[in-house]
């Protein structure tokens, strides 16, 4: 299918979709783990306990 420049100009793209929503949380579950990866080392560091 080719299209003419006036019909590209016309093409519109979806808004909010399923892999955007996806990935956004993936995103903040990645964020989130990490932040308590390194909260808990540091609390082990301070308490002294390293096993």
């Amino acid at each position: 299918m080719i299209l003419e420049k006036n019909e590209l100009s016309q093409v519109v793209g979806g808004g909010i979709t399923a892999a955007l929503v996806n990935a956004v949380i993936r995103g903040f579950q990645f964020l989130f783990d990490l932040g308590k990866s390194v909260g808990s080392s540091i609390a082990r560091m301070t308490k002294g306990s390293y096993c």
